[in-house]
């Protein structure tokens, strides 16, 4: 008899993403032909939820069959009472599991950006350097189907444009360093993973609090759709996602393309070359400029992008525009200057 329909879902994916991941390491730049490869170092991230579990379960599972090593990482956040005692106890569970290293971080969350936003900043870069000191080819991490449409939700009401509708990627930081297995399984799967187990979890309560945007738009925002609109919305939404991404991914190549086009020999960007590429295309190499001129990417948003567009396309003689990371933009003769100032 086979795994509960639930546990082989959640180990299916798992293997996927580890057969990419092993491809990706057998094409390491720098190893001769006939050598073959190291056996890989993937981390799993994890909180000790029922999704998180769910994925470090499928990982101890199917990481010794694949010939990959396979280890955890569990970040104190250090918001709530007792939460180094909680992150000791999650790592000592993912050592049952099997992985090894283990290891339990504990950071100290900032105020930038809100406290959602600073806690997941303190999140990545606990990751980050956990994944640099033991040499891990990649760390996955649980975000469901139901995590994606929340963040296509939350785009959408920021007006952040397409790049921020199309949610989070399969595939993303530094040379692919973070995979998410689980964007095409909804949240109740890995919960059932877990029961079926009887894998201990830990609901944070942080999930239900409403002074979270995203608690509220998980307990409240979602099911008012689903009642307005029917079933499906949470699908829907992880759809738009992809083809969001798909479209995203495009007109960033395009825009790749034509910033050489639109700079003069001194590499200043022109604002009559400016003007004439389509605006989805110009504000991308607007956006671009402005990342490369030391503005936080984090930090600009559309509006930021709109307001030095309007020096391409609305010019009246105003003046420089102030953005994230003390970067400036101004119109100088005919020439669109950006950096700091």
């Amino acid at each position: 008899m086979g795994p509960h329909p639930a546990v082989a879902a959640i180990r299916l994916a798992v293997r996927r993403v580890l057969n990419d991941i092993l491809d990706d390491h057998g094409r390491a730049p720098g190893r001769p032909a006939h050598e073959p490869p190291p056996s890989p170092l993937v981390l799993v991230a994890c909180s000790g939820g029922a999704d998180s579990m769910a994925l470090a379960s499928a990982l101890a599972f199917e990481a010794p069959r694949l010939g990959v090593r396979a280890g955890g990482v569990t970040v104190d956040h250090g918001l709530q009472a007792g939460s180094d005692l909680r992150a000791a106890e999650v790592a000592s569970r993912l050592r049952e599991l099997g992985l090894e290293p283990v290891e339990s971080v504990a950071v100290t969350v900032g105020r930038d950006g809100g406290p959602e936003a600073a806690a997941r900043d303190a999140r990545y870069a606990a990751l980050d350097a956990a994944a640099g000191r033991h040499g891990a080819a990649a760390v996955l991490l649980g975000h469901t189907r139901d995590d994606q449409a929340e963040t296509v939700l939350l785009g959408l009401a920021r007006g952040s444009g397409i790049r921020s509708l199309s949610g989070m990627a399969a595939v993303s930081g530094a040379d692919g360093r973070y995979r998410r297995p689980f964007l095409r399984l909804d949240r109740q799967t890995a919960r059932k993973a877990c029961m079926v187990q009887s894998l201990p979890v830990w609901d944070d309560p942080h999930n239900a609090d409403p002074a979270y945007t995203r608690s509220r738009l998980r307990h409240e925002g979602l099911p008012a759709l689903e009642k307005a609109l029917g079933k499906g919305v949470v699908e829907a939404l992880a759809r738009t996602a992809q083809l969001s991404r798909d479209d995203a991914d495009a007109l960033d190549a395009w825009a790749g393309r034509a910033e050489a086009g639109v700079r003069d020999a001194d590499g200043r960007l022109e604002c009559a070359a400016l003007h004439d590429l389509p605006p989805a295309v110009r504000r991308r190499v607007l956006r671009r400029a402005a990342i490369e001129a030391g503005a936080p990417a984090g930090s600009l948003f559309a509006r930021h992008i709109e307001e030095v567009d309007r020096l391409i396309t609305g010019w009246r003689g105003q003046g420089a525009i102030n953005l994230p990371g003390r970067v400036v933009a101004r119109r100088q003769g005919g020439r669109l200057v950006i950096r700091q100032g």
